[in-house]
């Protein structure tokens, strides 16, 4: 007989650990007890060798789906530690919130199978409950107070349980076993529902909503949503993490008029459908999208959109004109609550397949968690006509995440529910801080904190999705998510972390901070935390050493730079303590900063200026889309350098072509232009797909249609159809493409004509001259000069070129210029691997072409996989970035 005492740590809370223990003991015939504590589950186990040995094998190799063990530490029990009656039967004890915080809780989990079935099953008790659950599915970070997970430690605390469901909470052989939000008609949660003044079918008014508290209740409260849906409405539905905005996905005028009350007119709307078969009806789905799709964590999936009325053999579901316009991807998502999936199906009886779901907010403010301040913020607002609410409260503010696939890998484009708050492993790392808080950037903001377990592992926490805090309620969102993780996981930060940036709120609060408290920070460029983000990631993934050098590209919008101009066009050679800017963009200046971001055609302008390019014909376009007063104001603030920071901004040289080429000239979201411009660039590719099928005879149709080898057919045949640089059309030497920056008192040059180099040389002053050479033995970065290329759009221009052919040609000359630098950065470093990361290679065909190109000339590629491309990885970077530096200072 052996006696042992089991720690089991991961995610084993709320994923019906205990009873899969319970069982295996039975199965396995152990003795003792099993119990939740907030480091994990203990399990106390008296058995013989053999079967111990099994027992403790199962409890990894055979977890219930949603947890995940880390690590089983077994350790002997000293004799006469144990009591001698736990060597009778096994049972289940209660929880002890006696240990440290340090056990990790589960997400939200979509409703089970079983739990459909019997959501479903006329004959079952749980027949059209909005809330059943089992300790496979439902609701758990966002109901859940502190740790240990049990029901008194959630928002479930003020629903006793009924005889019925009390007795299946408390049988281990049942599915709800200790199911903390077990519920039922008799004694959970209901749905509510109130109407704007002028409906009240229901009875309903603000004072008194109508309550589900029957079946029958119930449904007439899921029908009348739906008939009003039907009708045009736009209802307000509380979800996990709070409140979308619902309307009929098809029904044009009801799309209009959402976008025009929640103030959101071009960004693309997600819509919901009640499953595969509806969403294979709108958008192309593979094997890796649908098993996204359909998994426990449904996030909304960016799909490529099915053509409706072009021959295709697929039913397509027509969407309303609004919902994304011409945008080659559409959000899709499919229920992961039973109230959802009670509303789809009551949609699809009246005809309706497809749902918008948008955030339940008014644009750039938060989501909605709250009945009441939902009905005041979105109802009598006048945003939604009505409410569909719930008396369960949401302790924790969630938005849906948001992922796309790319070469059959799940990318994500926003972490929140379904992922959050799962702990990201960090390289491990000797005396580095127990806990670093990294407060993240502006926009797209999460927080992370860090943690060093005694076992030897680090892990980050990365909170949820947060939005952009420039505001008094995305900032209060900000504190409450950062106090959250820290109250629930007890994580005492020992040293801060920030953006370099002065303005941005996080970065303000964590400088005061430090002052108050003699905490240590560390301010983080905002392009080293892009790419340490994606090497800390791949450091833990053991896919690069410790002390690895990356090359890192890192292209975005905004991000302040060391040398007081705003960056975003960057080639940096890091490690995770430190970086060195090897190349950039051109830089040109943004006159009235963030007013050129919104208009595009301001900032087109300037560039087109500071090249010396608008008097060429092609310019005529964008010249004429601004007034005379306009084109004064703005070139006086760039003479004068009038709010006018000069950018290296990849994001904003697309916003400028696409503002040149008459695509998009005002941004109404942010990344609009660019986003227009990569459709357009879709558009396009979507013509050579015709033309690279037509020129395939004998090649099977799988493989003439596949998009890696159409990307590598038009990046192999004249993709610039003449239109550039002839260096640029083709393989050249890197010399011709690259300079290094010399100073102005020494030029030193070897005569190049301007048509030979897409490159130039920047001096002190930011002059440029047309004939240049390169100095090979110079430190200072490389500069990417856009002229050229800018010279061949307005030349496209000139020439009658389509629009969406320059906008390809655009992504393929942006492409391969990046490639060969980032070859001779490459070689020049004795570096063979390649970061990418930056909201711009959110472009899904920037991305591959570049990919296409950095493989074919030898270098390995990294992408994130764990957090976003954009700046939801900042926070991640950052922390890597901390507790590299402070490593370092610890060992001087």
């Amino acid at each position: 007989m052996r006696h042992v005492h089991i720690h089991v740590t991961g995610i084993v809370q709320g994923v019906g650990m205990r009873p899969f223990v319970y069982r295996e003991a039975m199965a396995h015939g152990i003795c003792g007890w099993v119990l939740n504590a907030g480091d994990g589950v203990h399990v106390e186990a008296h058995a013989s060798g053999e079967a111990l040995d099994g027992f403790v094998a199962a409890l990894s190799e055979h977890a219930p789906a949603a947890a995940r063990v880390e690590r089983v530490d077994v350790a002997d029990l000293e004799p006469g530690t144990w009591d001698a009656a736990n060597e009778q039967g096994f049972r289940i004890v209660a929880s002890q919130d006696q240990t440290a915080h340090t056990t990790l809780v589960s997400p939200d989990i979509a409703t089970c199978d079983d739990c459909l079935r019997e959501l479903f099953d006329p004959a079952d008790r749980r027949y059209h409950y909005p809330f059943i659950n089992c300790t496979n599915c439902g609701p758990r970070f966002t109901i859940i107070r502190s740790l240990p997970y049990d029901r008194a430690a959630t928002s479930m605390d003020r629903f006793p349980m009924c005889p019925a469901c009390a007795a299946e909470y408390a049988d281990p052989l049942d599915r709800r076993f200790h199911a903390q939000p077990d519920a039922c008609f008799d004694c959970g949660p209901l749905i509510t529902w109130r109407e704007a003044a002028g409906g009240m079918e229901l009875e309903s008014s603000e004072a008194t909503p109508a309550v589900g508290d029957t079946r029958e209740s119930s449904d007439a409260i899921i029908e009348r949503c739906v008939e009003l849906l039907e009708a045009g409405g736009i209802v307000a539905i509380k979800g996990l993490g709070g409140f979308h905005l619902a309307c009929d996905a098809a029904n044009e005028q009801a799309v209009v008029e959402l976008r025009r009350r929640k103030r959101r007119s071009n960004k693309p709307l997600a819509v919901m459908v009640r499953d595969l078969i509806d969403a294979e009806r709108l958008c192309h789905v593979n094997d890796a999208k649908r098993d996204l799709l359909a998994g426990s964590i449904r996030p909304i999936v960016l799909l490529r959109r099915r053509a409706v009325g072009m021959g295709d053999s697929f039913d397509a579901l027509a969407l309303a004109p609004s919902v994304a316009y011409d945008l080659p991807e559409l959000g899709v998502m499919l229920p992961y609550t039973p109230l959802q999936h009670l509303l789809l199906a009551a949609a699809e009886t009246h005809g309706m397949h497809a749902l918008v779901m948008t955030s339940g907010n008014l644009s750039e403010e938060p989501i909605e968690t709250d009945d009441d301040l939902a009905w005041e913020h979105l109802v009598a607002a006048g945003i939604a006509d009505a409410l569909l609410g719930n008396d369960r409260a949401i302790l924790s503010r969630y938005d849906d995440s948001v992922a796309r696939v790319v070469d059959d890998a799940v990318m994500p484009v926003r972490r929140a529910r379904g992922y959050a708050p799962q702990p990201l492993p960090l390289p491990a790392l000797a005396s580095a801080a127990p806990c670093v808080l990294a407060c993240g950037p502006q926009q797209k903001a999460t927080i992370a904190l860090t943690r060093e377990d005694a076992n030897g592992t680090s892990v980050c926490f990365v909170s949820q999705h947060i939005g952009d805090v420039e505001n008094g309620a995305t900032f209060d969102a900000w504190n409450a998510a950062r106090t959250r993780l820290e109250d629930l996981f007890d994580l005492a930060p020992a040293a801060l972390s920030c953006d370099l940036h002065p303005s941005y709120l996080s970065s303000q609060w964590a400088r005061e901070q430090a002052r108050e408290q003699g905490l240590p920070l560390i301010e983080v460029q905002h392009h080293h935390a892009h790419i340490a983000s994606v090497m800390a990631e791949a450091i833990a993934a053991g896919q690069l050493a410790p002390n690895a050098r990356v090359l890192g590209i890192a292209f975005d919008g905004t991000g302040a730079g060391t040398d007081g101009t705003i960056w975003g066009g960057e080639f940096l050679v890091a490690g995770l303590a430190d970086f060195k800017r090897t190349a950039h963009l051109r830089t040109w200046a943004l006159p009235g900063g963030a007013a050129s971001v919104r208009d595009a055609r301001r900032n087109a302008f300037a560039l087109l200026g500071e090249l010396g390019l608008l008097e060429r014909p092609g310019a005529a376009g964008i010249l004429g889309s601004l007034d005379e007063q306009t084109r004064s104001i703005t070139t006086t603030m760039i003479e004068r350098n009038i709010n006018s920071p000069r950018t290296s901004s990849m994001g904003r040289l697309f916003d400028a072509a696409a503002a040149i080429l008459g695509i998009c000239g005002t941004a109404t979201y942010e990344g609009e232009p660019a986003i227009e411009l990569e459709a357009a660039a879709w558009r396009a590719l979507d013509g050579e797909n015709s033309h690279f099928t037509g020129n395939q005879a004998g090649v099977s149709a799988s493989a003439s249609t596949s998009l890696d080898s159409l990307f590598r057919y038009v990046l192999t045949t004249d993709p610039l159809s003449g239109i550039f640089a002839s260096d640029l059309a083709k393989k050249g030497s890197p010399d011709t493409l690259f300079a290094a920056n010399m100073s102005a008192e020494h030029p030193k040059s070897t005569h190049l004509g301007s048509s030979q180099t897409a490159f130039a040389t920047q001096s002190p002053s930011q002059k440029y001259v047309s004939e240049l050479t390169v100095q090979a033995a110079s430190d200072n970065p490389l500069i990417l000069d856009p002229k050229p290329l800018f010279e061949a759009l307005l030349s496209g221009i000139e020439a009658g070129v389509p629009a969406d052919k320059l906008a390809l040609d655009f992504h393929i000359a942006i492409a391969r210029a990046s490639a060969r630098i980032a070859s001779e950065i490459c070689a020049r470093e004795g570096i063979d691997i390649v970061a990418l990361s930056g909201g711009v290679f959110m472009n899904r065909l920037l991305l591959r072409f570049l990919t296409r190109e950095l493989k074919d000339a030898g270098l390995a590629v990294l992408v994130p996989h764990t957090v976003p491309v954009n700046d939801g990885c900042i926070a991640y970077g950052q922390a890597a970035v901390a507790r590299a530096r402070l490593t370092q200072i610890a060992s001087r």
